[in-house]
């Protein structure tokens, strides 16, 4: 087969995540790289990552400006406006930053509506992701969180006012939580009018305090046939609202306010992960690496002193891994994934009979090349994504 254009690479988007692992609180149901902020200082840190993203350069060297920059975390609402400002600098520095880039910083509500909006925005980011996850003070209590239902709506509010674009998130299909419960408390996050929503079904990993608490048998995950049912009511309510899924979880208003930086991981674009922990995906010379910094703050702040590479690991990712990944994420997507670029990196054809099938089976829909899922296959999607993988 003959590549008439790279599969993967900068050119689908390229992106800088930051990871901010400090946070007030730790959440029961969080399994990320986090940490309790405590008294800690945090300007080595700070420094050690604008170290990192200049690091990165030396391995990049043909890379242009950045499309996005996301600060996520942990709590990156911790770091004060001039710290954003000072990685914000070094990556302008750095690789360049575009005309009209996105940059987001995630928030939660209490740090929203005691934070300096006005100063953020001059710092440079864009647009806030603020974690509401719900809108009953019950369920926040039992999700660990320290703010209320009404401090979530306003923290909406306020940041409307600053920003062009927000995101919201919210957490559902709680054990016990049923579909009339799920629909009002949607139709009032509706409400706020937030032109963008991330919708996530509560999971219960291992290494979590929910993982462990479901282990002992004191937490019962909500069935899968039950959380199905209020999927399918969650993309019945954001259609009729205007606000269709754009992916699996995630919903806009228009494609104006779709997540650019996630975009890119679900396209197949490179993007650095600076910051403890942070993982990252970039592509040199025609090879693909997976990139991972040392995940302990103290270790990651050493490593740059001694102006190591930020990342601990650096894997050259196999062409089948790429095509499976390439696959996975594309499908994720409304905009579904060319099954050229699955083919060429693994040299393998993506079986057409099995898409026959899921086709008849109304899971999804394939025009020339281009494969997608329908909303009833969003529902099996890791299932689907395993049986039509090279």
């Amino acid at each position: 087969m003959t590549q008439v254009f790279a599969p993967f690479g900068p050119h689908f988007g390229f992106g800088l995540y930051i990871h901010w692992p400090y946070c007030t609180r730790v959440c029961p149901y969080c399994d990320f790289n986090v940490y309790a902020a405590k008294d800690r200082a945090t300007d080595p840190l700070v420094t050690a990552i604008a170290d990192d993203i200049r690091v990165h350069r030396r391995k990049l060297p043909e890379h242009g400006a950045l499309d996005t920059v996301y600060f996520g975390g942990g709590t990156p609402a911790l770091l004060r406006p001039e710290q954003v400002a000072e990685i914000l600098k070094a990556a302008s520095e750095t690789f360049g930053i575009k005309d009209g880039a996105e940059i987001t910083l995630e928030a939660n509500p209490n740090d929203v509506l005691k934070a300096d909006l006005l100063a953020l925005r001059r710092a440079g980011v864009t647009r806030l992701s603020i974690g509401v996850q719900s809108m009953r003070d019950s369920a926040l209590a039992f999700l660990g969180r320290d703010h209320t239902a009404e401090a979530g709506g306003e923290a909406v509010k306020r940041a409307l006012k600053v920003f062009d674009t927000i995101s919201m998130d919210l957490i559902y299909a709680r054990p016990g939580q049923s579909p009339a419960n799920w629909e009002a408390e949607l139709a009032d996050a509706l409400a706020l009018g937030a032109p963008h929503l991330s919708l996530y079904e509560l999971t219960f990993e291992p290494a979590t305090a929910f993982g462990k608490a479901a282990q002992r048998g004191e937490i019962v995950p909500m069935p899968d046939d039950a959380q199905a049912d209020l999927y399918e009511l969650t993309q019945q309510m954001t259609r009729d609202a205007g606000m269709p899924a754009y992916e699996v979880s995630n919903h806009a208003a228009s494609p104006a306010h779709q997540s650019r930086h996630n975009l890119i991981y679900w396209r197949g674009g490179d993007w650095i992960g600076a910051g403890p922990g942070a993982h990252g995906r970039v592509s040199v010379a025609g090879n693909r690496y997976a990139t991972e910094a040392e995940r302990r703050p103290e270790g990651y702040m050493a490593g740059m002193q001694m102006l190591q590479e930020g990342w601990a690991d650096a894997a050259k990712l196999p062409p089948l891994d790429i095509a499976r990944e390439i696959l996975a994420m594309g499908l994720r997507a409304a905009e579904g994934v060319d099954l050229r670029r699955v083919e060429i990196v693994s040299g393998k054809k993506v079986s057409r009979e099995k898409i026959g099938v899921f086709t008849e089976q109304g899971w999804v829909k394939l025009q020339g090349s281009e494969l997608s899922l329908t909303e009833s296959g969003r529902l099996l999607a890791d299932a689907l994504t395993s049986q039509l993988a090279p």
